[in-house]
C-alpha cells in the first residue's frame, strides 16, 4: 500500500483508537503530512526506537511501541528466557509513563513479567536495575538529548547493555516480522498485577544503585576536607538526574549545591532550553548565571535521562567560566582516578581504559604514561558494554574507565551505559581535590594538556530530514567512500579505513563509518548518525598551545568541509 492507502486503514480500522483518528483526521488533505507520518513505519534500528511523538507509522505512539514490544517478547520467548523478567523505566518526556505501561503490558500479555520503576528515573540506573534483578533484558523509555516533540525506545539484554550483534540484528528482524499492529498483544493493567506479571520497583533499587556509586570514591577524606568550602552549581535540564544527583553529593557531605530553580522539576517541553542538550552552550545559560551568582567552582548539567554530563569551570586568570567537551571532562576524570589508584597500589596490574575510535587521542599518552592497556571500539556506548563482558568472561583485563565523546562516560561496572550521576560525583571529586590544591578545574585541564599535548576535537554535522535525507546520506558516504581523499589542506592521510570492511582490515565490527589518519597526529571521520537524520564528521588535532590547536582544527574542519561535504 502506498502512504495514502495506510493513511485510510488507520482511520478505518476499529484496532485505533477514536483520539488518534481525531489527530488523523485533523491532517486531511495534506498530503505532505501524511506522507511523512505513514511512508515507511519508525524503524526498530540497533538502538531501539526514536522519533517525533505523534500518529502514524512514522512515530512514537502507543501502537509502535507495543509492536516493537512483541518482537522484542517474541525474541525473548525464543531464547527461553522469559522467567526471568523485563525491567522498564522511562524519563520526563512527553508520553514516557504511558509508553512504559504499554511496553509492560504487551510482555505480560506474552507471559513475560515487567518490573516498572514507579517514577522517573535515569537510563544508567535501569541499566543496574537489569543487572541487579537479573532480568533477561531492560527498556528505557527516552529521547536523551533530543527536542520536546521527540520520544525513544532503548533495549538492554541481560548484561545491563545496550545489544550488540547478533542480538540486536536478531530483535530487529522479530520486530519486522510482526506484520499487523493487530498482532501485538497486551493485557488490562489490574490483570496483570493480579497474576504477578507486573511488579513496581522503587526505593530499594535506589539505595542500592547509590550504593554502588559510593565505592567509586577514591578519596572520602577530601570531600569531607573542602566540604564546607567548594561551591557546586547544578542542573537537570528538567530531567531524571535531579534527585538522584543531589541525593549522592548530599551523602557524600557536600554542603554547598545550588540546583538551577527554573530547570529543576520535569517539564516534557523543555521550557527554559531550545535544546536539552549539554553540548549545547545556550543550554548553561542559568546555571551560569547562578554560578556567577554564588561564586561557584563548577557547575554541571544532565541531560533528560541523565546518561551524559557538561561542565563550566572557573578559569583562574579571567575569572570567567570555560566550557568543556565531552572528551575534556571525560579524560579529567580519567586522569585523575588512573593516578590517584596508582599512587594508592590499587590500579590492577592488567587495568584497561575503553574508548570509541571517535573519541579524543589524548587517551594515548594517558594510558602509556600509567601502563594501562588501551581498547578503542565502535562509537556507541554499548560496545563499551560489551568489552567489560568480555573481561569477565576471558579474566583478561579489569575495566577502569570508559568514555565516549558525545559527553559520556562511566566510572564502575554497576551499569554498563554511560552514567552522568557517577559522572557528576567523579567530578566534584576531582573538584574537591583542585580546591585542595589550590586551583580550578579548568587549572587542572591545562596542567593535563602542558604535559601530555594539547589534544583538540570539533565535529561538523550535516542534517538531512524527510524522505530524501536518508538518500542523501547514503549518497555522501558512497561518494567518500568510492573517491576517498588523500588529503586535508596541508594534512595527509597516512590510512584510509573503511569499517564496513569488517574485522579482517579494521580488527572492529562492520560499521558504515569511514575513517581517515591524517599527518601531524590528526584525524577525521565521517558517520551517519544511528538516532537522528545526520551525517556527522569528527576530527582531531594536536597543538602546542590552547591557540594553536584551535587555528588547527579550525583548519582542518574547514578542509573537511570542502573535501566531504
Amino acid at each position: 500500500m502506498d502512504f495514502k492507502e495506510v493513511y485510510k486503514s488507520w482511520l478505518e480500522d476499529d484496532y485505533f483508537d477514536e483520539e488518534t483518528k481525531k489527530e488523523l483526521r485533523s491532517i486531511e488533505g495534506n498530503d505532505a503530512e501524511i506522507e511523512d507520518r505513514f511512508y515507511k513505519e519508525l524503524e526498530f534500528g540497533t538502538g531501539g526506537l526514536r522519533g517525533v511523538i505523534g500518529a502514524g507509522t512514522n512515530r512514537m505512539n502507543v501502537y509502535t511501541v507495543r509492536k516493537a514490544t512483541q518482537g522484542l517478547a517474541n525474541y525473548i520467548k525464543k531464547q527461553g528466557t522469559g522467567d526471568k523478567g523485563v525491567a522498564i523505566s522511562y524519563d520526563c518526556r512527553r508520553m514516557s509513563p504511558e509508553f512504559a505501561d504499554v511496553t509492560a503490558l504487551c510482555l505480560a500479555a506474552n507471559g513475560i513479567k515487567a518490573y516498572v520503576f514507579d517514577a522517573l528515573r535515569p537510563t544508567p540506573e535501569l541499566s543496574f536495575a537489569v543487572r541487579e534483578l537479573h532480568c533477561t533484558a531492560g527498556v528505557m523509555i527516552t529521547a536523551s538529548h533530543n527536542p520536546p516533540e521527540y520520544n525513544g525506545y532503548k533495549a538492554y539484554w541481560d548484561d545491563g547493555a545496550q545489544m550488540t550483534s547478533p542480538k540486536d540484528t536478531d530483535v530487529i528482524d522479530e520486530v519486522r516480522a510482526v506484520e499487523k499492529f493487530s498482532d501485538a498483544k497486551t493485557m488490562d493493567l489490574e490483570e496483570a498485577k493480579a497474576k504477578g506479571l507486573y511488579e513496581v520497583i522503587g526505593k530499594e533499587i535506589d539505595d542500592k544503585y547509590m550504593a554502588e556509586l559510593k565505592k567509586q570514591i577514591i578519596h572520602p577524606e577530601i570531600i569531607k576536607e573542602v566540604a564546607d568550602d567548594i561551591k557546586i552549581v547544578y542542573t537537570p535540564f528538567h530531567g531524571t538526574g535531579n534527585v538522584p544527583v543531589r541525593r549522592i553529593l548530599d551523602e557524600l557531605g557536600f554542603k554547598n549545591v545550588y540546583v538551577v530553580p527554573e530547570q529543576e522539576l520535569p517539564d516534557p517541553d523543555f521550557t527554559t532550553l531550545d535544546y536539552p542538550n549539554p553540548e549545547d552552550p545556550k543550554a548553561f545559560e542559568l546555571a551560569l548565571k547562578l554560578a556567577k551568582e554564588k561564586d561557584a567552582d563548577i557547575v554541571m548539567a544532565t541531560d533528560p535521562d541523565a546518561d551524559r554530563l557538561g561542565i563550566y569551570a572557573k578559569d583562574t586568570k579571567t575569572g570567567e567560566y570555560i566550557g568543556f567537551t565531552g572528551n575534556m571532562s571525560g579524560m579529567l576524570i580519567a586522569e585523575y582516578r588512573l593516578r590517584e589508584l596508582k599512587a594508592l597500589g590499587k590500579l590492577p596490574s592488567n587495568a584497561a581504559l575503553i574508548k570509541t575510535i571517535v573519541t579524543t587521542n589524548l587517551a594515548d599518552p594517558i594510558c602509556e604514561d600509567y601502563g594501562v592497556k588501551l581498547i578503542e571500539v565502535l562509537t556507541g556506548f554499548k560496545y563499551i558494554g560489551e568489552q567489560i563482558k568480555w573481561f569477565e568472561e576471558n579474566n583478561s583485563y579489569e575495566y577502569v574507565f570508559g568514555l565516549e565523546e558525545s559527553y559520556g562516560c562511566l566510572a564502575g561496572t554497576h551499569a554498563r551505559d554511560k552514567d552522568a550521576v557517577v559522572a557528576v560525583m567523579c567530578l566534584a571529586e576531582v573538584a574537591s581535590w583542585c580546591k585542595k590544591q589550590g586551583i580550578t578545574v579548568w587549572d587542572q585541564m591545562i596542567n593535563i594538556y602542558e604535559k601530555y599535548g594539547y589534544f583538540k576535537e570539533g565535529i561538523h554535522t550535516v542534517t538531512l530530514k524527510g524522505i530524501d535525507g536518508a538518500e542523501q546520506i547514503k549518497a555522501i558516504m558512497e561518494k567518500i567512500r568510492k573517491n576517498p581523499p588523500t588529503q586535508f589542506g596541508d594534512l595527509k592521510v597516512n590510512e584510509f579505513r573503511d569499517y564496513l570492511n569488517g574485522p579482517g582490515v579494521t580488527g572492529l565490527p562492520v560499521s558504515n563509518v569511514l575513517y581517515f589518519d591524517l599527518s601531524n597526529n590528526s584525524w577525521c571521520c565521517a558517520r551517519p548518525s544511528g538516532t537522528e537524520p545526520k551525517i556527522k564528521f569528527y576530527m582531531g588535532v594536536k597543538g602546542d598551545s590552547l591557540e594553536d590547536a584551535d587555528k588547527k582544527l579550525e583548519e582542518l574542519k574547514e578542509n573537511v568541509v570542502k573535501a566531504l561535504a
